[in-house]
C-alpha cells in the first residue's frame, strides 16, 4: 500500500478515535447530570461553626442553603457545588470537625429538597473531607482547588496532594468524582507552568476526572484561548468553566468547554454576598441552551482537537 493511502487510513482511524472519546465524554457528563453540557450552580454556604463570622445558628445556614438550592433548581441549573465560601479566611489544610459534620447536615438536608446532583467543595483545598462528606451522603463529585502541582495563595503555600486523595477514595470504595482546577483562581503558581502540560499531568498523575479552568479571581471569566488550550490537552476529559460565566459571555466561552460553574452573575444584582435570584438564573441558562442550539458544529469540542493535531 502506498503512503499516501497508509496516510488517509491513519487519518481516518484518528478521527474515528477522537470523535469516540468526545461521544464517550458526552456520555459520562450525561449520566452524572442528565445533561452533555451541564450548568452547575453553586450555593455559598454562610459563615459555619468555628469560621471568624459564624452567627450562631445552623438553622439560618440550612434555611439560606435550601432557599439558594430551590432557586438554582427553578432556574434550570443542571447540578449544585456546595461550599463553605463565607468561611474566609480559610485554612490552607484540613478544617476543624464541626465544619464537615454541619457541611454533611446541610448536603442531606438540600439532597432531600432538590432532586439534583451535588458537589462539594471544602475550602480552601481539604479534597480529603469534601470526599468523605460526598461519599457519606451519596453526593456525585468534588471541587479541589489545588490537585497537584504548588501554589501561592492568601493562605500560604498550598501542595496538592492527589496521592492521599485518590487513596482516601479507594478505601472508601467511593466513586465519588473529582474536578479538579488547573492554575485555580487566587493563587500564582510557582515557576511559569505550560497550562498544556499542567493539564495533562492534573489528569495523567492526577488522575482527575474533570478540569476546571477559571479566571484570576471570582467573578473573573477564564480566557477563551485558555478554555481552547485546555480542552485540546484534557482529550475527553470534562472541562469546565470555573468562574466568571455570565449570560452576555457564555455564548463564547461555551464554544471551547463542556460545561458551566456559575455562581456571582447568578445573584442579585450580581453581588457575591446577595442570594441566589432565580430571574438571573433562567436568564443565564436561556442564554447558554441558546448558544449551544445555535453552535456551529465545526467549532465543537472534537473538531477543536482534530484540527490541532
Amino acid at each position: 500500500m502506498g503512503k499516501k493511502v497508509l496516510s488517509v487510513i491513519n487519518s481516518n482511524v484518528f478521527n474515528y478515535c477522537s470523535l469516540l472519546s468526545s461521544t464517550q465524554l458526552s456520555v459520562e457528563l450525561q449520566h452524572i447530570f442528565r445533561s452533555p453540557h451541564p450548568i452547575i450552580g453553586v450555593v455559598h454556604l454562610l459563615p459555619l461553626p468555628t469560621s471568624p463570622r459564624w452567627g450562631g445558628s445552623l438553622k439560618a445556614v440550612i434555611a439560606r442553603a435550601e432557599q439558594e438550592s430551590a432557586a438554582l433548581a427553578a432556574g434550570g441549573v443542571d447540578g449544585l457545588i456546595i461550599e463553605n465560601f463565607f468561611d474566609a479566611p480559610f485554612t490552607k489544610g484540613t478544617v476543624d470537625p464541626a465544619v464537615v459534620s454541619a457541611m454533611s447536615l446541610v448536603v442531606q438536608r438540600v439532597k432531600n429538597l432538590v432532586p439534583l446532583p451535588i458537589g462539594i467543595n471544602v475550602l480552601r483545598n481539604d479534597a480529603c473531607s469534601a470526599m468523605a462528606i460526598a461519599s457519606c451522603v451519596e453526593a456525585q463529585f468534588i471541587r479541589v482547588n489545588v490537585l497537584t502541582g504548588v501554589m501561592a495563595t492568601d493562605q500560604g503555600l498550598i501542595e496538592g496532594e492527589a496521592h492521599r486523595l485518590l487513596r482516601y477514595r479507594r478505601e472508601l470504595d467511593s466513586s465519588v468524582k473529582i474536578f479538579a482546577d488547573v492554575l485555580v483562581k487566587h493563587a500564582t503558581p510557582l515557576g511559569s507552568p505550560n497550562l498544556t502540560t499542567t493539564v495533562r499531568e492534573t489528569i495523567e498523575r492526577g488522575l482527575a476526572d474533570g478540569i476546571i479552568i477559571s479566571g484570576w479571581e471570582t467573578g473573573s471569566p477564564p480566557n477563551l484561548g485558555d478554555l481552547e488550550l485546555a480542552i485540546d490537552a484534557a482529550q475527553d476529559v470534562p472541562v469546565l468553566i470555573g468562574s466568571g460565566a455570565t449570560w452576555e459571555n457564555i455564548p463564547s466561552l461555551i464554544q471551547a468547554a463542556d460545561g458551566a460553574i456559575v455562581s456571582s452573575s447568578l445573584k442579585r444584582h450580581g453581588q457575591i454576598e446577595q442570594p441566589v435570584d432565580p430571574i438571573r438564573v433562567s436568564r443565564f441558562v436561556e442564554a447558554m441552551r441558546r448558544s449551544l442550539t445555535n453552535q456551529d458544529p465545526t467549532k465543537a469540542k472534537s473538531s477543536v482537537m482534530l484540527s490541532s493535531e
